[in-house]
């Protein structure tokens, strides 16, 4: 089920899940990385310490997407290495609110990080957070095993409980959309905004 949310752009389950499960615009993919979708792996560091994101690298099953919770832009929590590693044991991406360094490594590698930018300083690796507790990201309650979906258009969390459902409607919405024309859309689009209008006494 998880491979099947890879097909499903953010933009249809944001349609169907609300706001309050799409993580705020500040939290960006750092290359052209493709969609990435799987269930999170949370994490959560001490402000200016990472040393929690890199124990989740050992930890994560691969095809996890791996949340970190940091609370601070100043430190990096993650560099090229890590990446690397994180990559090579079968990680899908990082979704981090926070920072990290060595994007011209990760890039070239082509593991798909999201986060809110670049900064050269490492954090420390001194104090102990949490694995696989919920966590607070871009504005999202994420829980270990919630449905992570991450592209260009944004990051939206499916709640695990409602994978199934969600995935089914989703699949409807875009078998919906495929067989639909410009045209079809256009008039019905059209109607809507025009009665809208009316309801609201526009008559321009």
């Amino acid at each position: 089920m998880n491979s099947a949310f890879k097909d499903v752009p953010p933009t249809i389950l944001a349609d169907l899940l609300g706001r309050a499960q799409v993580m705020d615009i500040g939290i960006r993919p750092l290359w052209d990385s493709p969609r990435v979708a799987g269930p999170a792996y949370t994490v959560r560091c001490e402000p200016g310490d990472n040393l929690m994101l890199h124990a989740a690298i050992y930890r994560a099953e691969p095809g996890s997407v791996v949340v970190v919770e940091s609370g601070d832009v100043d430190h990096a929590l993650a560099g090229g290495n890590v990446c690397a590693v994180a990559q090579r044991r079968g990680i899908a991406a990082f979704v981090v609110d926070g920072v990290i360094r060595d994007l011209g490594e990760v890039r070239e590698a082509g593991f798909p990080v999201f986060s809110r930018g670049v900064i050269p300083i490492p954090g420390t690796k001194e104090r102990i957070g949490s694995l696989g507790d919920p966590v607070r990201v871009g504005g999202v309650t994420v829980h270990p095993g919630d449905i992570v979906v991450a592209d260009e258009e944004g990051i939206v969390v499916t709640p695990a409980a409602r994978q199934e459902e969600i995935l089914l409607t989703a699949q409807a919405k875009l078998a919906k959309e495929a067989g639909e024309s410009l045209d079809d859309w256009e008039e019905q689009h059209r109607s809507r905004i025009e009665k809208a209008l009316s309801d609201l006494g526009f008559t321009g």
